[in-house]
This record gives structure tokens, sequence and C-alpha cells, in this order.
């Protein structure tokens, strides 16, 4: 299973396996519009690294999700998820809010070989902030949102 890196966020279906079978589709903090303001990701020694990146989140009550974020270096080299600094993709997600996680099933995406995939993270909501990391500490990278 590829596994969403540094900013996408998650989407599934309520049904999903990879959420205990106390998995509600929608955690009730969760919708409305997140504006990115920091993401860090590991280098090569397992040390998190700034990234200049911008984005938002958009989470709505019957189990939506929509991401989309940019480096600001127009030049990076494409990732799994990104091309030419670009990440985009939408799709179905749920949650488990007791376990602080999320699955998201993505319909579309800029990186047309996320389709179909469904990417594991943990969350944690505190006032107006909203922090991402992936469900697999290997995947080393840190995300916070605001709300708007």
């Amino acid at each position: 299973m590829k596994r969403f890196t540094p900013l996408v966020a998650a989407m599934a279906s309520a049904a999903l396996s990879p959420l205990a079978a106390s998995a509600q589709p929608v955690d009730p903090r969760l919708p409305g519009v997140w504006t990115m303001v920091s993401l860090e990701v590991a280098d090569a020694n397992g040390q998190m690294q700034p990234i200049p990146y911008s984005g938002q989140i958009v989470f709505t009550a019957d189990g939506h999700m929509a991401v989309q974020a940019m480096n600001a270096d127009a030049e990076a080299p494409d990732t799994p998820y990104t091309r030419h600094g670009y990440e985009a993709q939408y799709g179905r997600f749920a949650t488990d809010e007791t376990a602080g996680a999320l699955a998201f099933t993505i319909e579309s995406a800029l990186a047309r070989d996320l389709i179909g995939q469904t990417l594991e993270r943990r969350y944690e909501i505190s006032g107006d902030q909203f922090i991402l990391t992936p469900a697999d500490p290997s995947e080393g990278f840190h995300v916070a949102y605001e709300r708007q």
C-alpha cells in the first residue's frame, strides 16, 4: 500500500478495515477549511526539516476530503504525491476519534498513481489547530494546520 507523504491528508469510507470497528464516518471536530501553517519532513538522517509548503485541507460533514498543497520551489523533483511541486487529491475519509486515526481513500489526484489508494494517518485537534502525521512513522512527516 502506498502511503501519503507530507501532505495529504487521508480519506476513506467508514467501512475501511484500517480503522477500528468503532470508526465513525466523521469526527465532528473536523469539518471545515484548515490552512497549512507548517510542514516538516525527515531527512536521510531522520531529522525533521521544515519544508516551504503552503496548502489547505477541507473536510465535509458527510465524509469528503480535499487537499491541495504547493512547494515554494517550483523546480522541486516530482514525488509519488506531487507534480512540479504541487499536490492535489480528493476522496472520502473516515475517522476513529478515540484512536486519533484517519483513513483517506483517494478518488482523484494530480499524481494519478494515488487514485484508489487508502492512506492511513494519525491526527490531533486542539482548539483551532489540526496536526496530521503518518500512521507509519517511517514516512517521517508532520503537518500543522489552523482552522479558517
